[in-house]
């Protein structure tokens, strides 16, 4: 467990006890912690405010303390109070996110279900040839290995490494004409 998070919580669950020193500790560290979280997320023209949403967050904090629930990470429960002040926040002061267009790429997840797709298709055309060939294609191939590195692995010479390549290699192929050929 993050050593933030094991701290955090051992304070919340004193203070959750009556421990009034660790109550006070625990905000004092919150109220610093709190300040980056909203820093990072304000606007130049909106980090005025970050000490404002700290307050609000650290008065939710205090009333909503007896709903922490002590089996689950304290810092999770934290940051969801601060992100729903924040909404808020962004809500009452009409503030738009933007992102430059240049930047917008980033914001969205690439589809990687093609790659997927692709190394299982390799995966499946490896497993039609000899066990040998396969693991010297997929050495070479694959992993990026040297000829000269795979045959000092494998105890063969350099040319039989890439007589073993060609074979398997001329094997996919064919078993790759032959499909071409079912679908005419």
């Amino acid at each position: 467990m993050n050593p933030v998070e094991t701290r955090l919580k051992e304070l919340m669950l004193a203070s959750l006890d009556g421990d009034a020193r660790s109550y006070g500790i625990l905000l004092n560290d919150l109220a610093r912690h709190l300040r980056f979280y909203f820093l990072r997320r304000l606007s130049d023209a909106h980090k005025g405010d970050a000490d404002d949403l700290v307050q609000e967050t650290l008065m939710s904090l205090h009333t909503r303390r007896a709903t922490y629930e002590t089996d689950r990470p304290f810092t999770a429960w934290l940051h969801a109070i601060a992100r729903y002040k924040l909404i808020d926040h962004f809500r009452r002061n009409r503030i738009r996110v933007t992102v430059p267009l240049d930047d917008a790429e980033d914001l969205f997840a690439v589809d990687q279900s093609d790659a997927a797709a692709d190394r299982m298709d390799v995966e499946r055309l490896l497993q039609s040839v000899p066990e040998k060939s396969r693991d010297l294609i997929y050495r070479t191939k694959i992993e990026g290995q040297s000829i000269a590195e795979v045959a000092q692995s494998t105890g063969l010479s350099e040319a039989s490494v890439k007589v073993g390549i060609h074979r398997g290699i001329k094997a996919i192929a064919a078993k790759l004409k032959g499909r071409a050929d079912d679908d005419r």
